[in-house]
């Protein structure tokens, strides 16, 4: 299935399991932009590192370390996006929305030169409430914004507002994201063995 939808012109693809992503990898073309977008365990980063573009699953310090490291040890740059927890399930992960504010405020992030930070993700409460998901999605962007405006604190790389799913991607259109997540819309629901 994705090699019909690269056929039909699609470059960027999602993958939220290292060892399916893994897997898919080297059997398909080298122009592939292949995202991580699932929970990340540190000692997985390391086969994800001499090809991933980028992370968009960044939910903590330890982790960004990680990610640094294995891209140094393979020479490369990897993309990264922070994860921030916006939504009212303790399922989801990410930094909240004031340690994001205060990540980017206090500098600490211009230590880690192996990455490029270039965005922020978000997912929603899973809910049929719409104006939840859009007040989720709004703190989100407010969020981008002010991180945006800190003098400092970026650079013209951070650009992505990675939010919005299947289920819920026309709200996070219309609150601003620049990427969404949609696997399940294109190759329907996953299968699990």
């Amino acid at each position: 299935m994705v090699r019909e939808a690269y056929d039909a012109g699609q470059r960027l693809f999602g993958e939220s399991r290292v060892q399916e992503l893994v897997a898919k990898q080297p059997l398909l073309p080298n122009d592939i932009e292949w995202h991580f977008i699932g929970s990340l365990q540190t000692n997985k980063v390391k086969y994800l590192a001499p090809f991933i573009h980028t992370i968009q699953s960044i939910d903590s310090l330890k982790l960004l370390a990680e990610v640094d490291r294995a891209a140094e040890r393979v020479g490369r740059q990897i993309r990264v996006l922070i994860e921030v927890h916006i939504a009212e399930e303790d399922s989801k992960h990410g930094f909240s929305v004031d340690e994001c504010r205060k990540l980017f405020a206090d500098g600490a992030l211009s230590a880690y030169k192996h990455v490029k930070i270039t965005g922020l993700m978000g997912m929603a409460t899973f809910t049929d409430d719409t104006e939840q998901v859009r007040r989720e999605f709004d703190r989100l962007r407010t969020l981008f914004d002010e991180v945006r405006a800190m003098p400092g604190a970026v650079d013209s790389c951070f650009t992505e507002l990675s939010m919005g799913m299947s289920d819920d991607y026309p709200t996070a259109i219309e609150a601003g994201s620049t990427m969404v997540r949609v696997g399940t819309k294109i190759f329907g629901p996953r299968q699990y063995s």
